[in-house]
């Protein structure tokens, strides 16, 4: 009998304490970017217990109130009561936040130092990937995971399960075919904070019928495994039962494990960071090539070095799926899609305050204008560029 072929992937509430500090970071950018376009913003957060430290580097000329901002972030998640792991009200809120590196500044100014064009934030590689598996053009193992995610937070929120609380995560596993087709959910997982003196019984009836069948019906048979709770209890969370940091949940914030990972967060930079800008011009790219049918999956890896505009590397890698040659989708990439920093800021229209909704539930596969690296708008392009390619071909044939 051959062996299952399966992957899992896992989600957090935004209620997690590293997502609450995603969002946190994320919305002081906001503010930053709402009050001036050119903030330079490197923010990250942490959290234990009843306190907050807020620290990085900020260039503006706006001015962030950074203790208002984080606390309400921290109400609006709904920590509005110290049993919980925290509350917004009480507690401590620390910063360190000095003004960005003069030595980075210049790296990523037009017309200073070395370069006249406006380079990378820092170097790093940045990868980008997509999929055919749903409508998203996404991995099916995190678009689920993220849905069970949103929709526990949803139930707490809108009182349809009145003993909910904040803290929660998700992770499913599912089992695909020879050819890579997703045919079921093998196992489903869902650990969810909760109030005192509900039973483990109540808790799994409700998760199950409330939560992971709406969420993951088509894909459940009388053979997948559901474990709610699995270790019975969880009634403290949030930063009091486990500490919180921005940057921790990175294969959240992506594809879940599939695909690689540069291994620099998103949240608390601003787009001159292309950790960020040129994760999602990747992502993009990805999802265009995928939607213009060229690969079933693609992956984008683009490489920077700091101060320099134009990537040092792009690498494409379409697993053996690609119609087309991987040479042609690299040409393909140069030429139809934004590559330096200042392209990408501006072809996807980021300096604009639209992050701290990308902090919770993954930066991509989500059905949002603001979210402009998920737009499909070059597959016409692609497709025609295509054609003519082979038909060049043809004729030097």
């Amino acid at each position: 009998m051959a062996e299952k072929r399966i992957m899992t992937s896992e989600s957090v509430t935004e209620g997690h304490p590293d997502k609450m500090c995603d969002q946190i970071s994320d919305a002081i950018l906001d503010e930053a970017l709402r009050q001036d376009v050119n903030s330079r913003v490197a923010v990250e957060s942490a959290a234990k217990n009843g306190g907050v430290m807020v620290f990085g580097e900020m260039t503006t000329e706006g001015w962030v109130d950074v203790p208002h901002i984080t606390r309400d972030v921290i109400r609006q998640i709904g920590y509005t009561d110290s049993h919980y792991g925290i509350e917004w009200e009480t507690c401590s809120v620390w910063t360190q936040i000095t003004e960005q590196s003069p030595d980075i500044s210049i790296g990523v100014s037009a017309n200073a130092d070395l370069h006249k064009e406006e380079g990378a934030g820092d170097q790093g590689m940045m990868f980008g990937f997509a999929c055919n598996e749903t409508p998203e053009f996404m991995p099916l193992p995190i678009m689920l995971a993220h849905k069970l995610s949103r929709r526990l937070a949803q139930a707490r929120k809108d009182h349809d399960i009145p003993w909910l609380r904040p803290d929660g995560k998700s992770q499913v596993t599912v089992e695909y075919d020879e050819d890579g087709r997703p045919l079921r959910a093998d196992t489903v997982l869902i650990s969810t904070q909760h109030d005192e003196g509900v039973t483990h019984d109540e808790i799994r009836r409700a998760v199950i019928a409330d939560i992971i069948q709406p969420v993951c019906q088509d894909w459940l048979d009388e053979d997948t495994q559901f474990f709610v709770n699995p270790t019975g209890f969880f009634v403290r969370g949030g930063p009091y039962a486990d500490s919180g940091c921005t940057g921790r949940k990175i294969i959240v914030d992506t594809y879940g494990g599939v695909g690689r990972h540069g291994g620099g967060c998103f949240s608390g930079k601003d787009p001159t960071k292309v950790d960020r800008s040129a994760a999602y011009a990747a992502r993009y790219i990805a999802k265009n090539i995928v939607a213009a049918g060229l690969a079933h999956k693609c992956e984008i890896q683009l490489a920077y070095a700091i101060g320099v505009a134009d990537p040092v590397s792009i690498n494409v890698d379409c697993f053996g799926t690609n119609g087309v040659p991987e040479s042609w989708i690299t040409t393909l990439a140069r030429k139809h899609f934004p590559l330096k920093p200042a392209e990408i800021q501006r072809e996807l229209n980021l300096r604009r305050p639209i992050y701290l909704k990308t902090a919770a539930y993954g930066h991509f596969g989500r059905e949002d204008p603001d979210f402009t690296w998920e737009k499909t708008d070059r597959v016409a392009q692609l497709k025609d560029e295509v054609g003519m390619m082979n038909r060049m071909q043809g004729v030097s044939r």
